[in-house]
């Protein structure tokens, strides 16, 4: 074995992968610019330009999704995809003496940009677990997360795999848990960005319009078992965080 391969081998480990998942091809075909190529995490993963790709508005959502959780997280979470800015380092200094995150991504490049930042900014990387699989394909028991948390990536998905993901993040809520979606909305009327972003989702978010014209709660699966559905919007309507709390 070279001393790269044993590198690569090293920093597998390091990064807890326990299940492999190959990269699907709606993602390869359509994202591959942002998320797959070399470049990309050199590129995206810059904190000014995840704010400004949001207009301003990341450290808003990001901490009112983590809200949800409390200020003190002592139960396992679960972060659907790793997500380019600081979410996951805001997400860890919460978690208290028994609190743990597991982060699952199908791209190997996202895994290790998220070891790296989590190191980077002096995070425990031994409370956060970085595994590969598949977000329509969880490789979790039911019921064995406290909460579940999906930022920014059913718009990025086509219909059936957005199904797919909201069931199985669903399956793995424990009873009483709750899942807490954050995803584009469309605006109120008066605002310039229900016209202003119509081009950019079209043009680079294929799949975004399918969500922005829908509903999160049109994906759940039939007997769902949902005992509350809150919902709130940000930014004109932009922006909207939904918490599904599961029935006990």
């Amino acid at each position: 074995m070279s001393p790269k391969q044993s590198a690569a081998v090293v920093e597998t480990q390091a990064l807890h992968v326990r299940a492999p998942a190959s990269i699907p091809a709606y993602l390869q075909n359509t994202y591959w610019w942002a998320y797959l190529h070399p470049r990309a995490v050199h590129i995206f993963e810059r904190q000014w330009l995840v704010n400004l790709i949001l207009w301003g508005n990341f450290a808003r959502l990001r901490d009112a999704a983590l809200a949800e959780m409390g200020p003190v997280v002592n139960g396992r979470v679960l972060q659907v995809a790793c997500v380019y800015g600081d979410f996951t380092e805001h997400l860890v200094r919460r978690l208290g003496p028994k609190g743990s995150v597991d982060v699952i991504d199908v791209a190997p490049i996202q895994i290790q940009n998220l070891h790296t930042k989590l190191r980077q900014a002096g995070c425990d990387a031994s409370r956060a677990n970085a595994l590969l699989q598949d977000s329509s394909d969880l490789h979790f028991a039911d019921g064995s997360h406290d909460d579940v948390v999906v930022f920014f990536l059913l718009h990025e998905m086509p219909a059936d795999v957005r199904r797919k993901t909201i069931a199985e993040a669903l399956r793995v809520t424990k009873p009483g848990g709750k899942l807490i979606f954050v995803d584009y909305h469309k605006p109120k009327a008066w605002s310039p960005f229900r016209y202003l972003m119509v081009p950019v989702l079209t043009y680079l978010e294929p799949f975004a319009m399918d969500l922005w014209n829908g509903q999160i709660v049109d994906w759940l699966p039939q007997n769902a078992g949902i005992a509350k559905i809150e919902k709130q919007t940000y930014f004109a309507g932009l922006y909207q965080k939904v918490v599904l709390t599961k029935a006990g």
